[in-house]
């Protein structure tokens, strides 16, 4: 069997840290250009700096997008780029366009380049052509199903890697490569600017009748026509690594700290169970699946690994999230009388339960004690978003623990 990487997104130093410490093998960033996320924080030179000493000392890689679809005058920039990238030393890059590629390989000859799904790699013909380039390894377009997968990894040298995603977003175009966005508003979602159009609601209008808008049914549930469910793949770990694949990569560079910990943690008990034993893997199945719909989702779907699609994959009736937990905060530190340091995310209060979830799988619900803000007063909640907060909790706290509330059952809209 071969090893299997758990690849975790991180959009901020922060959800870095926590990718680290709940599981990944590697974590992908962006750093301030040349991504596909223009609206994540993304990552300065000296936050890269950071998290590959953060990432490196925990025997974890770093991986930086610069997936653009560049235009004429993207080129000179990222060449100077790469200059500084050369200087900070991620583990690989991630490339989509054979021009940027062509500057990589001259400007960056050591360097490790991973090529993005992106660049719709669907069949092995493309692998090999990218092998013969200098790439290490190609992220499967997310059309292919894991026959094709194995197919194409008897068709590949060895020593070359599959990169495949195994949960997170599904982008109605043909990997990724999405117009909807630029046609409507002049956000390039190829240069990282998506507006998500796909999640949008949508009437049809007759050319000669300018302003009258007639609703879009399918079998009367709804109007999202685009709206895609989440790709899950947590019931399906052990045909992903008999598939052959190198790399599980989670989608996600715009997600929360308590998403990628959720997530990284099940996947990462699910892979090693599965390697430790078959059947300890199946014994805790039911664990996974409650676990990973903590994490915030669009309904789930197994994609195209087990055939096309069909009506059952799309989400009609709303473009909302399902949202069964809200994040508090991540403990930055522990004072001597076991209180815990805290940037607040969402509201809490004094008296009610909440859950501490901890990177060795653990969830201990436990009442607020007490709140204090930075200067020492006593609170009895935490109205404000970003305030410094004191904690007391009734539980033995780390740091990189997350707060953690469970919620009444709701959805909540993009």
């Amino acid at each position: 069997m071969r090893k299997t990487e758990l690849l975790i997104p991180a959009g901020s130093l922060e959800v870095l840290k926590t990718a680290v410490v709940y599981g990944a093998d590697a974590v992908y960033i962006g750093g301030e250009a040349f991504g596909l996320r223009a609206k994540a924080k993304n990552f300065s030179n000296e936050e890269i700096r950071e998290g590959i000493a953060f990432a490196h000392s925990r025997g974890v890689k770093v991986y930086i997008t610069a997936n653009i679809l560049a235009h004429n005058d993207d080129l000179a920039g990222v060449e100077a780029y790469f200059q500084e990238l050369k200087e900070i030393g991620p583990d690989a890059l991630i490339i989509s366009d054979p021009g940027v590629f062509a500057i990589a390989r001259k400007t960056l000859p050591d360097m490790e380049i991973h090529i993005s799904t992106q660049a719709n790699n669907t069949n092995y013909g493309t692998y090999l052509f990218w092998w013969n380039q200098g790439a290490k390894r190609v992220v499967s377009a997310r059309e292919l199903s894991l026959e094709e997968i194995k197919e194409i990894r008897k068709h590949i040298p060895e020593e070359m890697e599959i990169e495949s995603f195994i949960h997170g977003a599904m982008c109605i175009s043909y990997s990724g490569r999405c117009l909807l966005s630029n046609y409507f508003v002049g956000r390039d979602a190829n240069q990282g600017a998506c507006t998500h159009p796909c999640r949008w609601k949508y009437a049809v209008v007759e050319e000669t009748r300018p302003g009258e808008y007639m609703p879009v049914y399918e079998n009367e549930r709804g109007t999202f026509i685009f709206n895609s469910k989440d790709l899950c793949m947590i019931e399906h770990v052990p045909e992903m690594m008999e598939a052959g694949i190198d790399s599980f990569k989670i989608e996600g560079r715009m997600k929360t700290a308590l998403y990628v910990a959720t997530v990284a943690r099940t996947y990462r008990k699910a892979i090693d169970d599965y390697q430790k034993d078959p059947a300890l893997y199946q014994q805790n199945l039911e664990w996974y699946k409650e676990e990973i719909g903590k994490c915030t989702y669009r309904e789930f779907t197994t994609g195209f690994y087990f055939g096309k699609p069909t009506h059952e994959t799309q989400i009609y009736d709303n473009n909302t999230y399902v949202k069964n937990y809200t994040y508090l905060g991540t403990v930055e530190a522990v004072d001597d009388q076991g209180r815990c340091r805290i940037e607040q995310k969402n509201k809490f209060t004094v008296g009610e339960r909440i859950e501490v979830m901890k990177p060795d799988g653990r969830n201990l619900e436990v009442p607020v004690k007490s709140i204090w803000n930075e200067d020492g007063e006593p609170q009895e909640s935490a109205p404000h978003p970003k305030q410094i907060l004191w904690v007391e909790l009734d539980a033995p706290l780390e740091q990189y623990d997350i707060l953690r509330r469970r919620e009444p059952e709701l959805v909540t809209v993009m």
